[in-house]
């Protein structure tokens, strides 16, 4: 992997000061607490088009895929921020379970693709840097 920049650290930061506007946070909050479906027919009944929880998921799950494409694009280090941006993983644990679904749902076979690619970076130096580690965060978190 390449040396982590200042700029790359910049980046890291401004991400994390988007990610404490009030809008986003009370987002994040009701995704950490409630987002958990296992089927595409729960994520209906839990985010109803036009609800504030449909809403709030679209802003969690796009934020991070935004992040995810700086990844992937070679924008962004992976490394210096794998080592602070485990809610990326997480949002990405909690979307798994349906993202087949909503793929065909919304006829695009890329929908999330960045947030795919860039967790299943994450899982691989994860599981590098701390073998079990990722198993017992899935745990964890409900995944």
């Amino acid at each position: 992997m390449a040396i982590p920049t200042y700029d790359d650290v910049n980046l890291i930061l401004r991400l994390y000061d988007m990610r404490r506007e009030e809008k986003l946070r009370t987002a994040r909050d009701w995704f950490v607490r409630n987002f958990k479906p296992k089927t595409f027919e729960e994520m209906g009944q839990l985010v109803p088009m036009g609800s504030q929880e449909n809403a709030y998921y679209r802003q969690v799950s796009t934020y991070w895929e935004m992040v995810a494409s700086f990844l992937v694009s070679g924008v962004l280090n992976y490394e210096i921020f794998f080592q602070s941006g485990r809610e990326l993983l997480l949002c990405y644990v909690r979307i798994k379970p349906i993202l087949p679904a909503l793929r065909e749902f919304v006829g695009n076979p890329a929908e999330l693709r960045n947030l795919e690619i860039a967790a299943m970076d994450y899982i691989k130096w994860w599981e590098h840097e701390a073998p079990g580690a990722y198993e017992k965060f899935v745990k964890r978190i409900g995944g």
